[in-house]
């Protein structure tokens, strides 16, 4: 038997199920499309679900793939065995209501026997206990023995999620000989250890769970089939496991020499050795479909993948960031398949050297973090971190448990595993409580599932926006109806549309639908799965039914001003890779009528400078009244001729690309002007961070702009005005304004200060003497705290040592302050104690420092009684 490559198996899988009439689809991207049940897609099945559940009509009846997937759900122990990984790709054969068991059994046995060259008799089919019909097709048309053929109880050969279709189960096993095997003499297919080897999957789709227990036929029945590929290649190259086929042992290598250790030498390297090997492709994957590290879903399980590459590379005694170099080593490996991974490579590697240097920086400042905790240990005498600690590690710094436990072991410490493990069942428990309620397709529940999926729209709005045509389905929020009447709010289908539908970040058009006896407001256009356009809004006048035949108007204003910005979004890509970068990559955009926000990978805010930069160049590609063509290619034309594509899209065979002169060349399905010089002026309002490595820019068109420069000239002519002059005197008039306020604050401030000496007269008569101490207590009106602390300054300066307490009544409010001098301190005054006593009787409260205290009240009438007190206050102090 030949030992293929991981590359030629895709191929051949593919290739051999072209010639039995099946469609080969580009795998899907790993984020979840309409699907709020996944956070990463874990099978080749996954992607296709509406195809599966009717909601979408397949673009053939046979679709054959090789889906990129990742399964995190035991990511604790990949490493620890070389039996798994989190990233591997699973090769399928999809059957949409066209053939069933026959066919699958028949064409897995000749792509294994056949095309691969597997030996026969080393293959033993699995059956579901009751499926009598596989076992006949075995045993009957294959020629299997009955004794080789297996029957298995339903955890092992029947596949079920949950309500919805579901069926019995074929696999098939390779026994990969005694020297795989645990030498039992009852080893056989079923086996725990490694001889007996699951390489195909045959899933026969022909129930429907009503989510009770309760099975029934389903009408169109399907076929789902998975084979790992790295399990494959692990058959088919006679090699220990996944971790030896050509492609990954050529990246495991790459970690052995950085690492400068040997693979299979002590089982400590090897577990670090297969963690950054595996945990690598993961991210390289995840990112190169737009996945950024982040602190929750998709994003953080990127960023624990990244973390825990990069903590076990330390481990291994590499020194400095080495992912991106071993990333290199992934898309050199994997970019056959997976061609866009080069086309993204700058973009990969900008992430996870950003990332790998935020993490040496979490991991010094977790390990500080510990160094407390085992400190505060010591000392209250414990040998066992809390779970909650560990867990405050972990999750705050990133830190991995068995981290933590390692370097506290070497100290004699240990971790309370469980109490770690029940704070992290309780995160787990909010972020599912958190996850939105879903149908079996994972998206949310609407009343557009229910209509017909052969029900679809065209979009005819490139060269118009006025069309005619029919409807062909109404809906109010909640079902589908046969009229919609004045005053109701719902959705219109039709068969062809002028109306763009939110997509590519582009905002859907606003308009009219007006038919025979009625007329509708369109607030909103959407696109919904099965290629239908939905015109959500109102009827304004009459009614509207299905069958009807109707015009429908876009609101030409808000599509010319949204096309401008669009058009402009486009410029400014290019202008931000021509200043900043090609590792600028578009991250997120929005467009509609009245601005325009663009979200691009970058790691460093902008300069004035470099935005400048960018802001002249976009006005002047404006200026320069460039054509913008639009013209229909092939994919593989459209990336010869430089457009740039964007992440998470899934492009057809044929895509529609954008083309301004040679400046910039983009697929997008969105509209445009004619010409930029269309677009009139360009301006950036602003440019944040929105996100780790991810910088936001919004900016205005056209009209946008002249509305911006009106509004900023009519708010210079206001304050003009305001200060009595006109706006191009406005900074000179500004200037001496500033410097008058400043003379006159002075000038306010000498007077407040005379007016509340003033105001209080010659008091020094009033001085007592207690207990050998001067002692004044004065009221004066219409002076606040600052005047009040002044004057107590005054006073000290006049009496030398003594006790002072100041009162003032303003607007029905008290303010009081007291000083004590130091020899009056020495003989027991004290002034915060002071004011304590007395507050409450002018109906406040207050305290302070031994030399001096304030306080505030509410009842000016007590200030009397208070200046009395404060002498016997003062006296009980002195003893």
């Amino acid at each position: 038997m030949k030992q293929y490559g991981v590359n030629e198996l895709r191929r051949m899988f593919l290739e051999f199920f072209e010639s039995k009439g099946h469609l080969a689809m580009k795998s899907f991207s790993l984020v979840p499309h309409n699907d709020n049940s996944l956070l990463l897609i874990n099978s080749g099945m996954a992607p296709l679900k509406p195809y599966f559940t009717g909601q979408e009509i397949p673009p053939r009846r046979r679709v054959t793939t090789c889906q990129k997937c990742i399964r995190t759900g035991d990511i604790e122990n990949i490493g620890k065995t070389a039996r798994h990984g989190t990233f591997f790709e699973m090769l399928g054969n999809f059957s949409f209501g066209d053939y069933f068991k026959h066919e699958a059994i028949k064409w897995s046995w000749e792509f294994l026997t056949e095309v691969v060259g597997l030996d026969a008799q080393r293959l033993y089919p699995s059956v579901y206990v009751d499926d009598d019909e596989a076992f006949e097709i075995w045993n009957k048309e294959i020629g299997i023995v009955p004794e080789r053929i297996f029957r298995f109880g339903k955890e092992d050969n029947f596949w079920e999620h949950g309500s919805g279709p579901c069926g019995p189960c074929s696999e098939i096993y390779y026994d990969r000989g005694e020297k795989y095997g645990c030498g039992k003499p009852d080893c056989t297919v079923g086996c725990e250890c490694d001889r007996y080897i699951e390489v195909w999957n045959n899933v026969f789709t022909q129930f429907d769970n009503d989510g009770k227990g309760n099975y029934s036929e389903l009408e169109q029945k399907n076929i789902d089939t998975g084979m790992g590929l790295e399990r494959l290649a692990t058959v088919v190259q006679d090699v220990d496991s996944i971790f030896d086929v050509d492609t990954i042992q050529a990246l495991l290598n790459r970690v052995c020499g950085l690492a400068g250790k040997g693979y299979k030498e002590k089982y400590e390297w090897d577990v670090s050795i297969r963690i950054v090997t595996d945990h690598i492709r993961s991210a390289t994957f995840m990112i190169s479909d737009g996945i950024m590290p982040s602190n929750e879903g998709r994003g953080y399980v990127l960023r624990r993948i990244i973390r825990r590459a990069a903590r076990h590379g330390r481990l291994l005694g590499i020194e400095g960031q080495f992912l991106a170099e071993l990333s290199n080593t992934v898309i050199e490996g994997s970019k056959d398949g997976y061609p866009e991974l080069e086309e993204k490579k700058d973009f990969i590697f900008n992430v996870l050297t950003q990332e790998e240097g935020k993490f040496n920086r979490t991991i010094d400042q977790g390990l500080s973090i510990l160094m407390e905790m085992e400190a505060s240990m010591e000392k209250e005498g414990k040998k066992e971190l809390d779970g909650n600690d560990a867990f405050k590690l972990y999750d705050t710094y990133g830190f991995p448990l068995d981290l933590t436990k390692e370097i506290l072991e070497e100290k004699g410490f240990s971790v309370d595993e469980k109490g770690f493990a029940e704070a992290m069942e309780e995160q787990k428990v909010k972020a599912r409580s958190a996850r939105k309620v879903t149908n079996y397709m994972g998206a949310d529940v609407t009343v557009y599932e229910s209509i017909d999926p052969s029900v679809t729209t065209e979009f005819v709005g490139y060269d118009r926006l006025e069309h005619e045509s029919g409807i062909t389905v109404l809906t109010t929020e909640t079902e589908i109806v046969e009229a919609l009447a004045d005053g109701d709010a719902g959705t219109i289908f039709v068969e062809e549309t002028p109306f763009y539908a939110t997509m590519g970040g582009q905002c859907g058009d606003i308009g009219t639908i007006v038919g025979p006896d009625g007329e509708f407001h369109v607030m909103d256009t959407v696109k919904l799965l099965g290629g239908k356009v939905g015109h959500i809004g109102k009827v304004t006048k009459g009614m509207l039914k299905a069958g009807d035949k109707v015009t429908l108007k876009v609101d030409a204003v808000r599509r010319g001003d949204t096309c401008k910005n669009h058009s402009a979004t486009h410029l400014l890509q290019k202008a931000l890779r021509t200043v900043l970068g090609t590792h600028v990559e578009q991250a997120g955009s929005y467009v509609d009528g009245e601005r325009l926000r663009f979200d691009f990978s970058h790691f460093s805010a902008m300069t004035k400078e470099e935005i400048a930069k960018v802001e002249q160049m976009v006005n002047e590609k404006i200026v320069q009244s460039i054509p913008v063509a639009t013209s229909i290619m092939s994919i593989e034309e459209a990336k010869k001729s430089g457009a740039m594509a964007l992440f998470g899209e899934k492009y057809g065979e044929t895509v529609r690309v954008v083309q301004m002169g040679d400046f910039s060349t983009e697929l997008c399905g969105g509209t445009h002007v004619a010409n930029t010089g269309a677009i009139a002026n360009f301006k950036i309002l602003s440019e944040s961070g929105v996100a780790a490595g991810i910088r936001r820019i919004e900016a205005i068109t056209g009209t946008g702009v002249l509305k911006y420069y009106e509004g900023l000239e009519e708010t210079l002519a206001e304050a003009a005005k305001t200060v009595k002059t006109t706006p191009a005197g406005l900074v000179e008039r500004l200037e001496h304004l500033m410097a008058e306020v400043k003379a006159l604050q002075s000038e306010n401030e000498s007077l407040k200060s005379k007016a509340a000496k003033d105001a209080l007269g010659d008091v020094m008569n009033q001085v007592q003497d207690i207990k050998g101490v001067k002692f004044l207590a004065v009221k004066v009106s219409g002076v606040d705290m600052n005047g009040l602390r002044d004057l107590g300054d005054q006073l000290k300066a006049k009496i030398g040592e003594g006790v002072i307490v100041l009162f003032s009544d303003v607007d029905g409010k008290v303010n009081l302050v007291s000083f004590a001098t130091d020899e009056a301190m020495s003989k027991g005054a004290h002034a915060g104690n002071l004011i304590k006593g007395i507050a409450s009787l002018v109906g406040g409260g207050g305290g302070g420092r031994p030399n001096m205290a304030q306080a505030g009240g509410k009842n000016p009438s007590g200030i009397e009684q208070a200046i009395a007190e404060a002498a016997k206050v003062l006296e009980g102090q002195l003893g």
